[in-house]
């Protein structure tokens, strides 16, 4: 087996940690090929890997598969030991359907609150469309943190790709400290305590590039 992921800067790009994250929380090894975007040289860089220039992408040998959700449902089909979905055919279709809609969703979120390892917790003056995102997405984790509380400290108990697929959200909320009830942010601490995500986080720090749009 020969599995890399090509990523970006881990300081700032969230789609690239959702991949990432699946993979070192099932320990599967992997090897990173890390190019910083947002360069003169890194569409360039990343067309040598990607047909669309972008991150992620994953290489299985010779098979090529883009675009974190696209990998993250590979994954699950190539180690099913990872469980990707959740075992009840309700709940799989809950968690396809937050998970689509994390993918297509939450432009405002996005835009305005940049995911940025290294910035310290604070509020910022944010426009009125990113307010019913934040609402949305707090209803999502309330809903379903209540639903399987039971069962794990996961949105569906035990960690799936709708996990990693909200991951960066989470860290989105503590950075830039938005206000949601006592589900959501307990399964924001959730995230933060997750070893990979902390590695993911220090290995963000670290980075010395530093994208303007970004900060």
């Amino acid at each position: 087996m020969s599995l890399s992921l090509v990523i970006g800067n881990k300081n700032y790009s969230s789609w690239s940690l959702r991949p990432w994250l699946f993979l070192k929380f099932h320990d599967i090894e992997f090897s990173e090929i890390r190019i910083p975007l947002y360069r003169e040289d890194s569409k360039d860089r990343l067309l040598q890997y990607s047909p669309t220039g972008k991150v992620p992408l994953l290489l299985d040998g010779e098979l090529k598969v883009w675009d974190s959700l696209a990998i993250l449902e590979y994954l699950a089909e190539r180690f099913p030991q990872t469980q990707g979905w959740p075992d009840d055919f309700a709940e799989r279709a809950a968690a396809r359907s937050i998970s689509a809609e994390m993918h297509s969703g939450f432009t405002a979120l996005r835009t305005y609150c940049g995911m940025n390892c290294k910035r310290i917790p604070a509020t910022k003056p944010l426009p009125e469309a990113v307010h019913p995102d934040v609402d949305r997405i707090s209803h999502i984790w309330q809903q379903y943190r209540q639903q399987n509380r039971n069962s794990g400290p996961w949105l569906f108990g035990r960690f799936t790709i709708a996990d990693a697929m909200f991951a960066p959200v989470a860290l989105r909320f503590h950075s830039y400290l938005l206000e949601t009830n006592k589900d959501a942010q307990a399964y924001v601490d959730t995230v933060l305590d997750c070893p990979a995500v902390k590695a993911w986080i220090e290995a963000g720090k670290l980075e010395s590039e530093v994208i303007a749009a970004f900060e």
